[in-house]
């Protein structure tokens, strides 16, 4: 628990602190003269009880409390007032403050109002918890329920109609894969895509049907069309997808009954639909990647790097870096820094150590154990003999 202190009165702030690390030891407590110091901390720190004066210079207690309680409306206000401050303390309290303590505070008075106020927040934060945690389970039982449901499988006891309630009309889409490989990543990307897409256009949500297809669920807004979602949908995917895919989707139905028959129309429709598969932009892909390597051989050049210069993910972009060139990543940078290293070994001024820098390597060893595999001699050879015979030890 994070306690704040707000008050001009050095006396008074410290001695609260005192009394709070002596009833409280495992409180945190920060302390601040005035309101400006005041919204500081509560801009860096999860401050859950804020004690703060009345009056003070520049700016009122009730005055922080109201411009800290909109950004912060999870914490618990305490005003701290004199005597003749008492309608000041009322008003505090109107505004949403917790309580009120007046000067001088007693020690026992302190210490009961913060066990209150802790209860209070343990009790606060244990049923936000909660509530999450039904909710993202709510969650999770809609789309395990709904995916059964619209499998034309049995699910018991189990009432379809409030996970309905909130779609009278809606229309389904299922994208569907073609591939051999593990698509974990490929069905995280649809989720995600087709998700967004839907509570842009509308409100709904997604089920993972098996291990090659999503069925997604979406009531539209009035103004929206099913035909822009699935354009905007189809252009995402074949802008992240690198296996084959294929759209389906529904009339808007309004009876929740039709929906085992359609998922299985769509199904049945997708033994006969063309896939569609996009490998375009992957020369121009591979084209910006080399431009970038020979651009900062001397620099950090990981394949997960340079993957990410060219927005695709790294195992494909290994893949398709092969194709298109005909050697792979890691040995098409040692090629380039290792000819870049000859040019720069024909300047004696320059030690190999700092050659090796130059071209992207901190070990020098490690630099020249690589320099040798591929033609056969060791830098300071290649530069004492003057290059003789490295065309015929590059064959090696």
């Amino acid at each position: 628990m994070d306690i704040l202190i707000v008050d001009d009165e050095t006396v008074i702030r410290e001695g609260i602190q005192r009394t709070l690390r002596q009833r409280f030891p495992e409180f945190r407590t920060y302390l601040a003269s005035n309101p400006e110091e005041a919204l500081i901390i509560l801009r860096n720190h999860r401050i859950h009880i804020v004690l703060t004066d009345i009056l003070m210079p520049s700016m009122t207690g009730l005055e922080l409390m109201n411009i800290a309680s909109k950004r912060y409306p999870y914490m618990k206000w305490v005003v701290i007032s004199a005597y003749s401050e008492f309608a000041y303390a009322q008003e505090a309290v109107r505004l949403g403050a917790k309580d009120y303590l007046l000067k001088p505070i007693g020690k026992d008075v302190l210490g009961q109002m913060i066990d209150k106020l802790s209860e209070e927040i343990e009790r606060e934060n244990r049923l936000t918890k909660e509530a999450q945690l039904l909710q993202a389970n709510r969650k999770y039982l809609r789309e395990a329920v709904f995916k059964r449901w619209a499998s034309g499988l049995d699910i018991g006891r189990i009432d379809i109609h409030p996970f309905m309630e909130s779609h009278p009309d809606f229309h389904l889409l299922m994208v569907r894969m073609e591939t051999d490989k593990v698509v974990r990543l490929e069905h995280f990307i649809i989720e995600n895509v087709l998700e967004e897409l839907i509570h842009q256009y509308g409100n709904g949500f997604v089920s993972i049907l098996d291990n090659k297809s999503l069925l997604g669920l979406v009531t539209l807004n009035e103004s929206a069309g099913l035909p822009v979602l699935i354009e905007q949908l189809r252009g995402h995917l074949i802008k992240y997808l690198k296996v084959p895919f294929q759209i389906m989707s529904t009339e808007r139905i309004c009876d929740f009954n039709q929906v085992p028959g359609e998922v299985q129309r769509m199904w049945k429709a997708s033994s006969t639909q063309v896939y569609e598969h996009y490998a375009s932009g992957g020369d121009q892909a591979v084209e910006v990647a080399l431009q970038y390597i020979r651009t900062h051989y001397h620099a950090d050049l990981s394949l997960d790097k340079v993957a990410s210069v060219v927005y695709l993910n790294p195992v494909y972009f290994s893949q398709l870096f092969k194709q298109k060139t005909g050697c792979g990543f890691k040995e098409y940078v040692i090629q380039l820094r290792l000819e870049q290293a000859k040019q720069l070994l024909q300047n004696p001024k320059l030690k190999l150590a700092e050659i090796a820098e130059r071209i992207g390597y901190q070990d020098i060893r490690h630099f020249s154990q690589l320099f040798r595999k591929k033609y056969g001699v060791t830098p300071s050879e290649y530069r004492q003999n003057g290059m003789v015979g490295i065309p015929a030890a590059e064959t090696k």
